[in-house]
């Protein structure tokens, strides 16, 4: 049985340059591609919420939260989503990852203790990591927060000492796969 101490966020804040429009409510078989991705991550959390603009995203019917620090990235969509947590672990996802699957997303939270770590990040063989979708204990938030007052953007620098990092091996990159343009959202659409 999964531990009731958990959330799902997802970040919608993005400007989807590449694609030309909004990623969060994109279509895929007549469903948002932000609902999509929350169907994915409720199965293995507690509770989900958005994080973007709400006037925009309310009507995904979904709690909504607004950054703080809006137009700071990604960085900050995880600032919000810790500052605004209730659950000590919570799973922070991107919107445009729809291949994800729950035996991954549940191994995320694998190993995760008091003791242990503070976030916990998929990492690939060839070292590289994926901030967009990992586990990070509410206490990440003071280190989260003081590197976007110090004005870090990128997910990984704001990741250091004191935060305690827990990496999850994962074989392939596929279930990660970011819907970026309109080419990639064809080719996730023709199978």
């Amino acid at each position: 049985m999964r531990e009731l101490n958990r959330a799902g966020w997802i970040l919608v804040g993005g400007r989807s340059v590449r694609m030309g429009r909004d990623k969060a409510l994109l279509e895929i078989d007549g469903r948002p591609l932000a609902l999509r991705v929350a169907d994915q991550i409720a199965r293995v959390c507690g509770p989900v919420t958005l994080v973007g603009d709400p006037e925009r995203y309310a009507q995904l019917g979904l709690p909504v939260v607004a950054d703080e620090y809006a137009g700071a990235g990604p960085l900050s969509g995880i600032e919000t989503a810790l500052r605004c947590a209730a659950s000590d672990w919570n799973l922070v996802v991107a919107c445009d990852m729809p291949a994800l699957d729950t035996t991954l997303l549940e191994s995320l939270f694998g190993g995760t203790s008091d003791d242990e770590a503070d976030c916990t990040l998929p990492q690939y063989d060839d070292e590289q990591v994926e901030p967009l979708c990992a586990v990070y204990h509410r206490r990440c938030h003071a280190a989260i927060r003081a590197a976007l007052e110090s004005g870090i953007r990128k997910v990984t620098d704001a990741l250091r000492e004191p935060v305690r990092l827990r990496y999850l091996r994962v074989p392939s990159r596929a279930p990660f796969a970011n819907l970026n343009t309109p080419e990639e959202l064809r080719t996730y659409k023709d199978g």
